[in-house]
Order: C-alpha cells, then structure tokens, then sequence
C-alpha cells in the first residue's frame, strides 16, 4: 500500500529571508512598545495614587482642625457627664453636621474593644446638610475609640452622594495615660468634587499614557525600519546579484548545450565546435566576473577599477564586436577621455546596442542604429539612436527598472547599463529619436575618479 505524501504544514514552511527580517522588525517595535507601555503604566498608576493621597490627606487635616476646634468647646459637669451647652452655643454642628457619641460607664472601664452599637449618640444636628446613616457615624467613632486615636473613612450619604468620615476620640478631665476614650466627635464633609477632580486627573493621566505609547510605537517603528534596512538592501542585492546571474548565463549555457549535443550526433566539424565552445566558455568567465564585480562594488567591498579611457575607441570596438547580421550600424565618434571601470562601461555601451539592434527595427526589417560619442562640457555622452517603433509610454517611466524592456520581454541589460552610468557619476536617459525611435544618452563625467556608490 503506497502512503500519501504529506506535505509541510503552511506553519511549518520556512519564511523568506525577508519576511524573516521584516518579522523582526514588527517585533522590535512591539517589544518597544511594551517597554514604554509598563514604565508609562507604572508612572501613571503612581501619579494617580498619590492624587488619591494627596486630596484625602488634605481634606482630613481640614477635618481635624475643625473637630479639635470643636472638642475645645465640649465640657463635663460635676459628675463627669459631658455638658455640649457651650459647643451647641458657639459653634453650628449642622454644616458641617457634627457628632458626638460616647461611651457607656461600664464599656469605658473594660479592656474589650467597643462595638458600634455600645456608643450612646449624645447630639446629632437635626438638620444636617450632609446626612448619614447612623451605622456610619458609629463605625467611625467605634474606630477612633478602639484605635485610641483619629480615625477617618469613606462612606455615602442617604442619597448616595460621596462623604467623609472623620472621628476623633476624647478624653474625661484628669484622665490618666491608661484611661480608654470617652466619646469621639465624628464630622462629616463632602467629596463629590476632590473625586470628580481626580477622575478628571486619571482620564487626563490615562490618555496621555496612551498617547505615549502610541508615540513610542511609532518611534520605534521608525527606529527599527533603521536598523534592519541594512538587511533589507543586502538581501536586496542578494536576490537582483542571482538573477542577473540567471539572466546572463541562461543564453550561453543554453548555446553550449546546442554545441555538446551537435558534437555527439557529429554534424558539424570537431575544430569549430570547439572554437565556438571555447569562445562561449570566455564570455561567460566575463559574464560571471562583471557579475561578481557588480556584487561587491554594491555591497561596498569594492571599487571601481578606474582609469583613463578612451571611450570614442572602446565605443568603435564595440560596435565591431557586435552580432549585426545584416543591421546597420554607424558610429560618429569624437576623440574622448573619460576615467571609468572599463570593462562595466563596455558592458553598458554594449547592452545599448544590443537593446537597439533587438528592439530598435519594425519586425522582418534590418535595424539602423547610429552611435555618436560627443564631449559635452564636463562629460562625454554616447547617444544610441534607432529607428524602431519608439518606447511604448506605458514602460517609459520604468524602463530602467530590472526584467523591463521596451518590448515587454524580461530582461536586465538596460537596468545594467543604468546602474553602471550612476557608479561613475553620470547618468542614462531615455527618449524619443529624431526618426521616431528610442534615443539613449548614456552621460560620463570627464577627468574625476567617481565614488563606488550608486
């Protein structure tokens, strides 16, 4: 029985070597992010607690100094029983509403803690401007009492409104250090504001925390499109390096198929099977060496082998050179010196006349190329002029671009001939010819040694 074959998982599949480097990258940013978000988070959690802590501590020293102010005012007859004539007389206890409970003899004189119920309300206001419920008022108070010192709270009003619960404890007259509470005076004050402020503060807080880290994501976005564009550009040439490779060798390894197998079936003479081989066999050595030649002055490992050139005499060689079986080929030609690589500059003169003489005729009938070498001020200019149908204006604007040519065939000989002309700091140009072909005017500067870069 034969298994099926399984095919890898879309998961399992490798990625390219780019989207590896972009998936860093989405990673880079989200770690930043991250980063930015729990240290901005943090932040803001702190300024807001502290907010928090702030307005609750400034409302209980108010409360304080006026419960302390209040507690001066309360007085005790005779019989140690607590007199608030003199407090009901001096001071308003209805806004804010003050309280005042105390404790029972025999719950004074014990050592157990003293529950809200055990607090007998000695005054209530009869019209607060605040009201509480009772069980409030006495939990508060049963605080202070049992913990022997201020005490304050959070609580609400019968209406539900926000409130502030502050009790302070007090003490008989000629009370020893050991002697428990009294009584405690609870006052009460409104919140509603300092907690509408400090949710004010928290959106406030929280929004531009998110600002923040959107920023932050933005940045590092930015910063990390830095730091793997290297890659990007490396891998880059990486992949145009092997298809220029492909691209180039793919004819002559093709022809030196056709030679191997007219050798095997004997059809043709051994000594020119041979010679043709050997010359298939040095152009392609020239092929692979321009190719590596143009690898390592992308990626900065080398420069250009510059020297002076006489570019209207490599022009004329070759035109010689060229395969125009039955095209017509002129050349005008000025005596011109340029400082330039050689042998990439006769690759770029070379891919213009191979273009025109391709490209550059009406189909069935001979090419008519001509080729001009001109000084041009502080350049020189070689003009490849055809008189073919024209560039189509739909490739015009992306003519140079690799595997785009003016016949809609893949190819890469005018990207070539383009990024040759910016390593020495000129240019190729491409337009309408005076007999309605295509011009091309490929611009070298005169006399200065140009950088590798391009």
């Amino acid at each position: 029985m034969t298994g099926a074959v399984r095919l890898p998982s879309r998961r399992s599949r490798p990625l390219a070597p780019t989207a590896r480097v972009r998936r860093l990258r989405r990673r880079i940013t989200l770690l930043f992010a991250l980063t930015s978000a729990v240290g901005l988070i943090a932040m803001a959690a702190w300024a807001v607690r502290g907010d928090d802590v702030r307005w609750r501590d400034q409302l209980d020293r108010t409360m304080s100094a006026d419960t302390n102010w209040a507690l001066g005012l309360l007085e005790t007859d005779a019989d140690g029983r607590l007199d608030t004539g003199v407090l009901l007389d001096a001071a308003g206890t209805a806004c804010p509403p003050l309280h005042l409970l105390s404790v029972p003899p025999d719950a004074a004189r014990g050592a157990r803690r003293t529950a809200p119920a055990d607090l007998v309300v000695e005054h209530a206001p009869s019209e607060p401007c605040l009201t509480v419920g009772g069980a409030a008022v006495r939990r508060a108070a049963a605080a202070a009492v049992n913990a022997d010192e201020e005490r304050s709270l959070d609580g609400r009003t019968t209406t539900g409104e926000p409130v502030r619960l502050f009790a302070l404890p007090f003490y008989p007259p000629e009370a020893e250090e050991d002697t428990r509470p009294q009584g405690a005076l609870v006052t009460v004050a409104d919140t509603a504001a300092q907690q509408a402020g400090h949710r004010r503060l928290a959106w406030r807080v929280t929004g531009g925390c998110a600002l923040l880290v959107c920023l932050s994501a933005l940045v590092g976005h930015l910063l990390s499109g830095r730091a793997v564009r290297p890659a990007l550009e490396a891998l880059d040439r990486q992949e145009s390096f092997l298809a220029d490779a492909a691209h180039d060798l793919r004819t002559p390894a093709a022809s030196l198929r056709t030679l191997a197998e007219t050798a095997l079936r004997g059809d043709t003479d051994s000594t020119d099977v041979h010679r043709r081989t050997l010359r298939l066999a040095e152009g392609m050595g020239s092929l692979v060496d321009g190719l590596l030649t143009r690898a390592r002055l992308m990626s900065g490992t080398a420069v250009l082998a510059v020297e002076p050139l006489r570019l209207d005499q490599l022009v004329e060689a070759v035109v010689e050179d060229a395969p125009t079986d039955g095209h017509r080929v002129t050349v005008e030609a000025q005596e011109a010196v340029v400082v330039a690589d050689p042998d990439l500059v006769r690759r770029a003169v070379a891919n213009l006349v191979g273009n025109a003489l391709v490209h550059g005729r009406a189909p069935g009938a001979p090419a008519e190329v001509e080729v001009t070498v001109a000084a041009d001020g502080p350049s020189t200019t070689v003009t490849v002029e055809d008189a073919g149908p024209g560039l189509p204006p739909e490739v015009a604007g992306a003519l140079f671009d690799r595997f785009r040519s003016g016949s809609r065939s893949t190819g890469l000989g005018l990207s070539i001939a383009s990024w040759v002309a910016h390593a020495h700091g000129g240019s190729l140009t491409a337009g309408p010819g005076r007999c309605g072909g295509a011009r091309f005017v490929l611009r070298l500067p005169n006399g200065e040694r140009p950088s590798a870069e391009g």
